[in-house]
């Protein structure tokens, strides 16, 4: 179950063969969503998203945070009501309504892709896998993980030309964090280089990670 205050990474799977994105326009949408869904919960730190499938870091939000973002969105009277009611209730009941929110997402992608394309059925597989992160060290391969993806599943040869990522916005979004793990920008830039060109060593690092 989802904590508030507590990093995450997320990732998903279409279902089967099929794929998330059949067109340009979908990775555009998708993040659209995902914004409307996600932002009030959770803070992302890294993502990345490819054909069949994506990954996140993610730090769920406090709770504070989380009612004070309800409160002022500019979301219909009845839904304000129900949702900052769920999160007055027990302590389970506030920590389901953050993997519901996620759920709500990959729903509202669904209705919308399948509308568009014509399908039926769920796009997602059914359990979104989730999880936690509480080292630096961890945090770091991970964003390194989420990064070089497309390259471990052949989708780009080079990190710089695949432009649905957070490779290039992650140093100037998250400044303080760029320092606490990478030290700094260029070195930021030395690692992921260097997984990159030594491919067996982000072998071992999804090695780490899995």
């Amino acid at each position: 179950m989802l904590q508030f205050n507590t990093f995450y990474h997320i990732y998903n799977h279409a279902n089967g063969d099929d794929n998330l994105f059949r067109e340009q326009k979908n990775y555009g949408f998708f993040m659209e969503k995902y914004h409307q869904h996600i932002d009030p919960i959770a803070e992302t730190i890294a993502w990345c998203l490819m054909p069949n499938h994506f990954h996140l870091l993610v730090k769920i939000r406090s709770e504070k945070e989380i009612v004070d973002n309800f409160s002022s969105s500019r979301t219909s009277t009845f839904l304000k009501f129900q949702t900052l009611e769920k999160l007055a209730e027990a302590e389970e009941e506030k920590l389901k309504f953050l993997s519901k929110q996620f759920s709500n997402f990959f729903s509202s992608y669904t209705q919308a892709f399948n509308k568009v394309y014509n399908r039926r059925g769920s796009l997602f597989i059914k359990n979104f896998k989730r999880k936690e992160i509480t080292k630096d060290a961890y945090l770091r391969n991970l964003i390194l993980y989420i990064h070089l993806n497309p390259i471990k599943h052949g989708f780009t040869k080079d990190i710089q030309d695949w432009q649905h990522t957070s490779f290039y916005t992650f140093p100037s979004s998250y400044t303080s964090l760029l320092q606490t793990i990478f030290d700094n920008h260029n070195n930021y830039h030395l690692l992921h280089q260097g997984k990159q060109l030594l491919f067996h060593e982000y072998d071992l690092l999804e090695n780490e990670l899995t």
